[in-house]
């Protein structure tokens, strides 16, 4: 598997590509490419892809492992760069009205209706349950939460604000003979969740955990938790982790977690 940053807070180290925040991933293992969330900015994406020698014609799938802005604004103009259909893998709840209260109240879910990505060739893939979407890639499907989550964000219903409990949050997970890797957006279900949820779909360890872990703000006796109680043997943290977080995982595990930036590439 190699998997290639092409949308992240941080720029990374190479002449001419953009951090913005927000996430997205080049997904490859054996000549089938997977594209991960798609960030806040079309524009953003696109110079970032094509400064990385990636095509957005050449993606087989999009898999989308939530329906927050942060992840699915570059969806329309990649698919008018694309110019032909793609199938987009997501949960059913994607395209529901999400609010923020803080800092100020504003709209935080896709900024897309489902019909006008649909007429530039978007086809919805819209599943709750585990699957294999291609060989060796397989949706999570919702993610059971055994021990705390991260969510944030409101939903309305009957003219009331409810808590948004994220319940579309999913992660990509691939398939690496002994192990697998594991894709996460944002991690709203709770890393630990996510990674034991893997482990059970597939009945393998999880080699490596990678995405947005939402532990931003955490306290420490939450992070303790994350190191102590992690079985993934390799970590690559980045976007809504937070960087006074990230600090102290890497005072604790070491070389064992590493930052994401745009650019960079991890193979497994």
């Amino acid at each position: 598997m190699r998997l290639t940053i092409l949308y992240e807070n941080h720029s990374g180290f190479k002449k001419g590509l953009l951090g913005s925040h927000g996430f997205s991933a080049l997904v490859e293992r054996d000549g089938v490419r997977v594209l991960v969330d798609a960030g806040t900015d079309g524009k953003v994406l696109l110079n970032n892809m094509e400064e990385l020698g990636v095509s957005p014609a050449e993606v087989d799938y999009v898999f989308i492992t939530h329906g927050h802005y942060d992840h699915t604004g570059g969806l329309k103009l990649f698919l008018e760069e694309r110019k032909k259909p793609v199938k987009i893998i997501t949960h059913p709840e994607i395209f529901r009205r999400r609010i923020a209260l803080k800092p100020y109240r504003r709209e935080i879910g896709i900024p897309f209706r489902r019909e006008e990505l649909e007429e530039l060739g978007a086809e919805f893939v819209l599943k709750t349950e585990p699957f294999e979407l291609a060989p060796g890639f397989w949706s999570s499907g919702e993610i059971e939460r055994r021990t705390w989550d991260r969510v944030v964000g409101y939903v309305e219903e009957n003219g009331k604000l409810l808590r948004d409990t994220v319940p579309d949050d999913m992660a990509l997970i691939v398939d690496l003979g002994e192990g697998v890797a594991v894709i996460t957006g944002c991690g709203h279900s709770g890393v630990l969740n996510i990674a034991w949820h893997a482990e059970d779909v597939t009945g393998k360890p999880v080699k490596a955990l990678i995405g947005g872990f939402h532990l931003i703000g955490a306290k420490k006796e939450l992070l303790n938790e994350v190191i102590e109680r992690i079985d993934a043997e390799r970590l690559y943290a980045g976007h809504c982790t937070g960087i006074d977080s990230y600090a102290y995982l890497k005072g604790r595990l070491g070389e064992r977690i590493e930052a994401l930036h745009v650019g960079k590439t991890i193979e497994l």
